[in-house]
């Protein structure tokens, strides 16, 4: 039998307690051992709800217990930074929610400590563990659209009217460039297998969410004249796509980052001729734990490294200071 990883969870946010709990526990190489909430109440009531054997009034008592070997964070994002590295000296690996931190400087820091303390970090990107993700990159290399001419990627959802909600608090990290538009800018970077030069982005501040940008559209440019195009937003008819555009063809992916069992096939066009790739339907939240676990193990090296998060938190940090100062930023 294949060795299993064993979990904890720290906090009982609608992320985890909605697809990525369920997720390791339909996992093949997962174990949830515990989950913790700051107050013990809730955490029992997670624990007993979902067939958790464990629950912990703290995070603290959490990252003590020698059962576990890895956590995942789903805290709003300002605490990402301190509950990474408090993980990572306690020994454990940890697989954190996108994005990694608040500034690149800070994510930096998560992967220094996490390397000194010999635990492996990963961003929570699960769509990157789709396999679909390995055969777009084969037509891309196949040279099948010709050469790379641009990218498109949208990514929103409509939720302005919940107002309690932490991606609506400024100091939380909230706002709509980190939830959503780091997707299509990830997206952007494996698919030019490069770094951006440059980020435009203009945004809509909202008063009535503590100013935080509701919906923002963007430019990021590479080198050769291509660059991605990005809306995302928080305040804005839901959508997800991806679409990647050569001087032959393009490949369109309809529900490109949280795609389910009957949605996850894209369009391929070449030379005027249109073909539908059908992909599996697999959980994507399943995959991630299965390969952070291989990797753990041994058994395989990361698709993305943990450096990734740091360059991707470069171009977040610079598309927001655009859209505050309303500027070009060069990177």
């Amino acid at each position: 039998m294949a060795q299993k990883l064993r979990w904890g969870v720290l906090g009982c946010a609608r992320i985890a307690v909605t697809r990525v709990i369920p997720a390791i526990l339909n996992s093949q190489r997962g174990e949830l051992v515990a989950v913790a909430s700051r107050g013990e109440e809730k955490a029992r009531e997670t624990a007993g709800r979902l067939g958790i054997p464990k629950a912990y009034g703290s995070y603290e008592a959490l990252l003590e217990d020698s059962d576990i070997d890895a956590v995942y964070i789903p805290l709003p994002n300002h605490l990402h930074r301190e509950w990474t590295i408090r993980a990572a000296r306690a020994g454990k690996h940890v697989l954190c929610e996108k994005p990694l931190a608040l500034t690149a400087a800070e994510a930096e820091e998560m992967v220094r400590v996490c390397a000194d303390a010999g635990v492996h970090l990963a961003e929570a990107f699960m769509y990157r563990h789709h396999p679909r993700i390995a055969r777009i990159r084969q037509i891309l290399a196949s040279g099948e659209i010709g050469e790379l001419r641009a990218i498109r990627g949208v990514f929103t959802f409509n939720r302005p009217e919940d107002k309690g909600n932490v991606r609506f608090v400024a100091d939380y990290g909230g706002g709509s460039i980190y939830d959503v538009g780091c997707y299509p800018i990830s997206a952007s970077r494996w698919i030019t297998g490069r770094e951006p030069v440059a980020v435009t982005a203009h945004a809509f501040f909202s008063p009535e969410h503590d100013n935080v940008d509701m919906a923002a559209s963007g430019l990021v440019e590479y080198e050769g004249g291509v660059a991605l195009t990005f809306f995302c937003g928080m305040w804005a008819e839901p959508q997800q796509t991806l679409e990647i555009i050569g001087s032959r063809g393009m490949i369109q992916v309809p529900v490109a980052f949280v795609s389910g069992p009957d949605d996850a096939g894209f369009r391929v066009v070449t030379d005027g001729r249109e073909r539908f790739e059908p992909a599996e339907g697999v959980d994507i939240y399943a995959a991630e734990a299965d390969d952070f676990a291989r990797v753990v193990f041994g058994e395989t090296p990361p698709l993305f490294p943990p450096e990734d998060a740091v360059k991707n938190m470069r171009v977040l940090e610079a598309a927001l200071r655009s859209a505050k100062e309303r500027k070009r930023i060069e990177l």
